[in-house]
């Protein structure tokens, strides 16, 4: 398969949707698809509506790590499920998803990066998590062929790796085969409200009547729910990846240092990234928003290259209208997938840090290179709620570039909010009022 997934790939859910249904999910990522998967394993009746391909943007644009490592103390636990999750999906699907545990790895730089290392071990224990740190001399032994001087690491031997454009369209036809409807190609123009609550929504394929919305659009989420009164600090940040040709193994698992991430692909090949860069576009929201991110913003400035403007069309491009007719054509329509253009020098610099690390193999040939749109919130953690000002509508979104691995656990707690069964995990940090409600913003790990 030609990755990542774009406007190019053929549709595999033309459709057409039903006139009625119970709940609608609004975006085909690993979120949304694994949202459908699990209420329709739950007897409801669920339609998947996605403006352009499954898994065209950040969840077939990811690095494909699947990890618990590293993760905000109230993600971990869904996390811990989400690994045993994909560990059954495999067992379904076997090899077409990737999926295989292999070992994440977190590289130090410096004494101060095995400090805060160690400093998240207490999280990894409370959650029986098998991290530990490695010496020097066990990262020697690990990746042996390394030339570069890292004095010690993270490793987590349970976490995994799997194929982002493979796994999650895959995975939609799970969802489908329990009896979810997906239809690509259809963007959800706006909400039917009809006495302060959800009635249905207006599509560009015509009106779907229901009870519930599940909100799971990703970069698109905040546009799509400011447009119906639901203000949320999301904003989206460029994030650029390349896969190599064919290279001698250097490490079966995921990796990452401060300069440059590496991942096995299944062919052979490594999926590059670097370590902390990434590109920024200034629109509205980052103005009104600004006073949300000054907390992560003093931890990432040197690593951010702020852009003045999105292209057209954007998420948050200065023309892209903030509000629009349900019978006219919506910004979700005018660009089915967002395929920004990587940042070359970043990939440049990548490919030099990991020439400079394994001298022996020189620097990677790569056979692609592309960026995705990574959803974003201030505290890097991301909104899991019921909208209390328009009852039927629950937003997922935010992922704030963990969405991947941690998609098939988030899909089973939104379908059981939804489903309004017992969801099993504190989602008091993900609560939509935590920025209206005066709590200070506290950024997740940076790990």
């Amino acid at each position: 398969m030609t990755f990542p997934i774009s406007e190019a790939t053929p549709i595999r859910f033309p459709g057409p949707p039903p006139a009625r249904t119970e709940v609608v999910v609004l975006g085909g990522g690993v979120v949304g698809v694994m949202t459908a998967w699990h209420l329709a394993e739950r007897g409801l009746k669920v339609v998947l509506c996605e403006k352009g391909r499954i898994a065209g943007e950040q969840s077939s644009r990811n690095w494909g790590w699947v990890r618990q490592q590293g993760r905000d103390a109230a993600e971990l636990p869904i996390m811990v499920e989400a690994q045993r999750i994909w560990a059954s999906l495999a067992q379904e699907f076997g090899d077409a998803i990737g999926y295989q545990r292999t070992g994440v790895m977190y590289l130090a730089n410096t004494e101060a990066d095995l400090a805060g290392f160690e400093s998240w071990l207490p999280e990894a224990k409370a959650q029986g998590v098998d991290t530990r740190m490695l010496s020097r001399a066990e990262v020697a032994r690990m990746i042996p062929q390394a030339r570069a001087d890292w004095p010690g690491a993270m490793f987590t031997a349970s976490d995994a790796r799997a194929e982002p454009w493979a796994a999650v369209p895959v995975l939609a036809t799970g969802a489908a085969r329990r009896g979810a409807v997906i239809v690509e190609n259809c963007a959800v123009r706006a909400l039917d409200i009809s006495a302060g609550r959800i009635t249905g929504v207006v599509t560009e394929q015509g009106r779907i009547g229901c009870e519930q919305v599940v909100v799971a659009g990703g970069a698109w989420s905040s546009l799509f729910l400011a447009a119906h009164g639901v203000k949320i600090p999301q904003l989206a940040v460029l994030a650029s990846v390349a896969a190599s040709e064919p290279l001698p193994e250097v490490f079966a698992g995921a990796a990452c240092d401060n300069h440059f991430a590496f991942r096995r692909r299944a062919d052979g090949g490594y999926t590059l990234a670097p370590g902390a860069e990434h590109d920024f576009f200034i629109g509205p929201d980052a103005f009104r928003n600004f006073g949300f991110y000054l907390p992560v913003l003093k931890k990432d400035f040197r690593s951010t290259h702020f852009r003045p403007a999105a292209p057209s069309g954007y998420p948050d491009g200065w023309t892209t209208p903030r509000r629009w007719a349900a019978d006219e054509t919506s910004p979700f329509e005018r660009i089915r997938v967002l395929n920004p253009k990587p940042n070359r020098g970043t990939l440049d610099r990548v490919q030099d840090s990991f020439a400079a690390a394994f001298p022996q193999i020189g620097r990677p040939r790569l056979k692609a290179a592309w960026a995705g749109m990574i959803d974003t919130m201030p505290d890097v953690v991301p909104v899991i709620d019921r909208v209390a000002a328009l009852p039927g509508l629950v937003v997922a979104t935010g992922m704030s570039g963990h969405g991947f691995g941690i998609g098939p656990g988030i899909g089973r707690v939104v379908a059981d909010l939804v489903a309004d069964r017992p969801v099993g995990h504190d989602l008091h940090r993900f609560r939509l009022s935590r920025f209206s409600d005066g709590t200070k913003i506290a950024p997740g790990p940076a790990l």
